[in-house]
């Protein structure tokens, strides 16, 4: 299974509107992503709740992860956008 893991680059950590952004993003690459915290802990990346829920802060790593046929370009997207800070665009 792809995965890739990445240090969360926004100031706040995937709360509020880092999370939204996040979640919608994943919504729209077309394969279903699966977001895992340092604790192990797995939810729907497409998922705002689910995003929210897991409460990773800034600097914190996270695995992504898919199944699906051309996953590949889909995590390397999200990976992209976990790489900025969120919060100053």
């Amino acid at each position: 299974m792809p995965e890739r893991t990445v240090t969360v680059a926004s100031s706040v950590g995937l709360h509020a509107r880092p999370a939204s952004l996040f979640s919608q993003a994943a919504a729209k690459v077309g394969v279903p992503v699966t977001l895992t915290s340092a604790a192990g802990k797995s939810v729907n990346a497409a998922s705002i709740l689910g995003v929210l829920s897991l409460g990773i802060g800034s600097g914190e790593e996270v695995t992504l992860a898919s199944d699906a046929e051309g996953s590949e370009g889909a995590l390397d997207e999200l990976v992209a956008l976990l790489s900025r800070d969120l919060d100053k665009e």
